[in-house]
This record gives structure tokens, sequence and C-alpha cells, in this order.
């Protein structure tokens, strides 16, 4: 198994650099070759959303459906899939960013109680509460 930076999705996402995207590429396929699996760290998801949204300025519809392709892939592996899909379909509809839902959703699976923010942005969200 091979654990990814940001900075190598980013390129695969964004093809922003032709000389990094190519060699992400050639990663890809050669971990599909080799049925190598490719790891996908936590705080690695929540940076790229940061990149997408903040450096690339993409809507959340296209970071949301970026990251549902990632994560189809048959070589992607993160450390809890349920957690990271139930916190992608909240950033859809929600108004707070990735990490936010993360975690609330990491917070869910450890049986803690609500998210205790100042993001006024989740005000009104299940799982949060604002002071």
């Amino acid at each position: 198994m091979i654990a990814l930076d940001t900075n190598v999705l980013v390129r695969l996402v964004l093809q922003d650099d032709e000389t990094q995207a190519r060699a992400a590429e050639r990663l890809v396929v050669k971990a599909r070759r080799e049925q190598t699996h490719l790891f996908v760290a936590d705080v690695v998801w929540c940076e790229l959303v940061w990149v997408l949204t903040r450096r690339a300025g993409l809507s959340r519809d296209d970071i949301a459906a970026a990251l549902d392709q990632l994560l189809r892939t048959e070589l992607i592996v993160v450390a809890a899939p349920a957690v990271i899909e139930r916190s992608l379909a909240a950033y859809r509809k929600g108004k707070g960013d990735f990490a936010d839902y993360l975690v609330r959703e990491q917070a869910r699976a450890i049986d803690a109680g609500d998210v205790v923010t100042f993001d006024r942005a989740l005000k009104g969200e299940d799982g949060f509460r604002v002071i």
C-alpha cells in the first residue's frame, strides 16, 4: 500500500501541472497494474477540499463529484469509508466545510456528543452546537 499526499490528488483532479499530473497518473496506472492500494488519510481529504475550494475556486458540486470519483476508484483505501461517505453527503447539502462534517462523523463514530464550535455557518446543523 502507498499513502498519497494531498498534492498528488490535487494534480490528478486539477491537471494544472502537466509534469506532475502525468507522474501522478503513472503512479495510479502502476498501482492498478500491480494491484497496490492507495491510502488517503482523512487530513488529505480535508486539505484536498480546501485547495479545490480556496485555490482552484471549484464549486461545492464539482468538489463533491471529484471526491466521489476518487472514492469510487477501486484502489483508494480510507481508514473509515462510511465516515468519509457520510461526511461527503453532508458536505454536498450543508453549509459547513468538509472538515466540519468529517469531525462530526468521527465524533459520532465514537459516540461523542455534539461538536462544539464558534462557526456560525453550522448553526442549526444536526450534530453541532454553536457557542
